[in-house]
C-alpha cells in the first residue's frame, strides 16, 4: 500500500503530532505514506491520497487523475461551506440551527444573532451580534465574502463533536468554551468523553452516508434540554480531543480503514 497526505504547510506544522502517528503505523503496516505539501505532486502509483486541506477544486483534480482521494472532494466542498451543510442536514431531515444568507443588515433574523462566514472553521470567524452596529460592523468586514446569520441559541457555550470513520462512530467528545460562547477545544476549551443515544448516533450515520465520507467531524450544539442541533461538519477534522479522551490512535484505525477500502 502506497500513498500520501497532504497539507499545507502551515496545516502541516501545526499537526506534526497527527502526522507522526500516521507515520509510525504506515512504517508498522509495511506501507509507505509521503508528505506532500502546497504545490508539490503525487506520484503516478500511489494507492491513494488522505487530503487534509480545505480545497475542493484541488482534491477534485486529483480524483479525475485517477487518485482515490480521503474524503473525497465533494465531501471537502460541503463540508466547507455552512450553508451547503445546512441544506443537507435539512434535506436529511437531521436537526439543524436555522441559518439565513446574509447580504445586508436587512436580512438578519431579531437579534441576538451569530453570524457566520459560509468558509470559515476553527470559530475564528464566527461572531456574537448583539447590536446592530455590531453586526454591521461584521457584515462590512466580510463584504466580499458569503455571510450566515444564525439565531442565538443558549448552549452554555458547550457542543458535542463526533469523530466518524465510514459509517462507523469513532468516538464523540462534549466541548465546553472558556470565557466565550465557542467551544472549540483549540481556543481554550476544556473535553470530556461523551456517550451518544441511540437517536443522535442515527443522526449523524445518516449524515455519513448521505455523504459517503471517509473520515470527519460532525458538531452540535448541545441544548439545555438534553437535546442538539448540527452546527458544523469538519473536513478535515482534528483529532486532538479525540485522543485527549480516548485510549486509541486515530492514525492507525484511519490506515486500517484505507487498507480495507483499497483491499474491497
Amino acid at each position: 500500500m502506497k500513498g500520501h497526505l497532504y497539507y499545507s504547510s502551515t496545516e502541516a506544522e501545526r499537526n506534526r503530532g497527527f502526522i507522526d502517528d500516521l507515520m509510525k503505523h504506515a512504517a508498522a503496516m509495511d506501507s509507505s505514506l509521503t508528505l506532500l505539501v502546497d504545490e508539490e505532486e503525487p506520484l503516478e502509483d500511489a494507492d491513494f491520497i488522505i487530503f487534509r486541506d480545505r480545497n475542493p477544486m484541488l482534491a477534485e483534480r486529483w480524483e479525475s487523475a485517477g487518485f482515490r482521494v480521503i474524503n473525497r472532494s465533494e465531501v471537502n466542498r460541503i463540508a466547507n461551506d455552512k450553508l451547503k451543510t445546512f441544506e443537507l442536514a435539512t434535506l436529511l431531515g437531521v436537526s439543524v440551527v436555522p441559518a439565513t444568507k446574509v447580504k445586508s443588515i436587512l436580512d438578519l433574523p431579531p437579534l441576538p444573532v451569530v453570524l457566520k462566514t459560509t468558509d470559515g472553521h476553527g470559530g475564528s470567524e464566527v461572531f456574537l451580534c448583539q447590536t446592530m452596529d455590531v453586526a454591521q460592523e461584521v457584515i462590512s468586514k466580510f463584504a466580499d465574502r458569503r455571510l450566515i446569520a444564525q439565531p442565538y441559541i443558549e448552549s452554555s457555550a458547550t457542543d458535542v463533536r463526533v469523530f466518524i470513520l465510514g459509517e462507523e462512530v469513532l468516538g464523540a467528545v462534549k466541548r465546553t468554551g472558556s470565557d466565550s460562547f465557542k467551544s472549540n477545544y483549540t481556543l481554550g476549551g476544556s473535553v470530556e468523553k461523551y456517550s451518544l443515544s441511540p437517536l443522535q448516533e442515527n443522526e449523524v450515520r445518516k449524515l455519513a452516508k448521505a455523504l459517503k465520507s471517509d473520515y470527519i467531524g460532525i458538531d452540535f450544539l448541545l441544548l439545555p434540554d438534553g437535546g442538539w442541533l448540527l452546527n458544523e461538519i469538519e473536513d478535515p477534522v482534528g483529532a486532538r480531543s479525540l485522543y485527549v479522551t480516548h485510549d486509541f490512535s486515530v492514525a492507525e484505525k484511519l490506515l486500517e480503514y484505507v487498507k480495507k477500502k483499497l483491499e474491497g
